[in-house]
């Protein structure tokens, strides 16, 4: 409304300034303070009405032109019928003719009037209203993708981990038959966990847990050459990470790192605190023989699951590789600002 009327202002001021005819002038004057109004909130109700039918934008269109030419027409008449009367108040291209023809004419005024009213309401109105819905739509779409995706990762995750669990325990069923069934036993509460926690975020402590269970058919299946580390401070516990986010770590650690190693005294830390600014730094560190090329074990489906997933459900997050001789680094660090965004994205 505003921008409407203050495009009127404008043209109003343009005519004074022109010096047009002065009938013109307070044509549009009476057009603003009388039949503005009405057609404004016309157009308004009939545009929540069209929303509310979910008509299409032809029939919107239609709607809005027909709502226009009515108000335009019969504001064009009452004001010819006025200058019949003040024969000052008719325009001059009405100004000769019958009293039918002045009327016609600024009839045909006022309908191309409200047209242009019109016009700049649907700009000043629904344009930014179709704008802001195409963005809501863009985003919608986009949280889709992103969710069909995490979700598309986890189900590739999931059987990957039980995959390389189960060859685990099978290398233990003929010679330790008492210890593979006792690592089946954990394998079970893992996997117990892993369906009964639905939730797409898990706290630390939670997690960590999780994993201890998992080193411990590691180290049972890689016995006297794999050992884990932990170190989680007490005051990252309950901090909120996505589920499963570190189980990719920890066994690219054991892969790749500490299982390469010719001495059979293979380790792995897993190490969770909060740094000066606040920021949870969780790392995984194994004491293999490093990475030659970066990328061969940055092309390994985890990891990239990993930077997917952070891509996804914490933006602000971040991955990291260190590689020395003395073995690899994966770190992950979650500002203050990645655990808000990961609080916002609970269901």
């Amino acid at each position: 409304m505003a921008v409407v009327v203050g495009v009127m202002l404008l043209q109003l001021a343009a005519d004074v300034v022109a010096a047009r005819e002065t009938a013109r002038i307070l044509a549009r004057m009476a057009f603003m303070f009388f039949e503005l109004p009405l057609l404004m909130l016309a157009l308004s109700m009939a545009f929540g009405w069209s929303l509310r039918r979910k008509m299409t934008a032809g029939k919107g269109l239609l709607a809005g032109v027909g709502i226009a030419t009515g108000f335009g027409c019969v504001f064009g008449i009452l004001y010819g019928l006025a200058a019949l009367r003040v024969p000052d108040l008719r325009l001059h291209m009405a100004a000769a003719g019958s009293d039918a023809i002045v009327v016609a004419r600024s009839s045909l005024f006022g309908v191309l009037n409200a047209q242009m009213y019109f016009g700049l309401w649907a700009l000043a109105v629904v344009y930014p209203f179709a704008v802001e819905g195409a963005r809501v739509r863009d985003l919608e779409a986009q949280q889709l993708r992103s969710e069909t995706e995490v979700m598309r990762l986890r189900a590739h995750l999931e059987p990957h981990f039980l995959l390389n669990t189960l060859n685990a325990i099978a290398g233990l069923v003929t010679d330790e038959p008492r210890e593979a069934r006792r690592l089946l036993v954990c394998l079970g509460d893992l996997l117990r966990d892993a369906v009964q926690e639905s939730a797409d975020l898990q706290t630390l402590d939670r997690q960590v847990a999780w994993l201890r269970r998992y080193a411990q058919i590691l180290e049972a299946r890689h016995r006297g050459a794999l050992t884990f580390e932990w170190d989680v401070a007490k005051e990252c516990e309950a901090e909120l990470l996505p589920r499963l986010l570190l189980q990719p770590l920890v066994e690219n650690a054991v892969q790749h790192g500490a299982l390469k190693r010719t001495d059979r005294a293979g380790r792995v830390a897993v190490r969770a605190c909060r740094k000066a600014d606040g920021t949870l730094m969780c790392v995984v560190e194994d004491n293999g023989p490093g990475m030659p090329d970066s990328d061969v074990r940055a092309g390994a489906f985890g990891l990239q699951a990993v930077r997917r997933r952070i891509e996804l459900e914490a933006p602000a997050a971040s991955l990291r590789l260190e590689s020395s001789p003395e073995g690899t680094r994966s770190v992950v660090e979650l500002p203050r600002r990645a655990n808000a965004d990961l609080e916002e994205s609970r269901p």
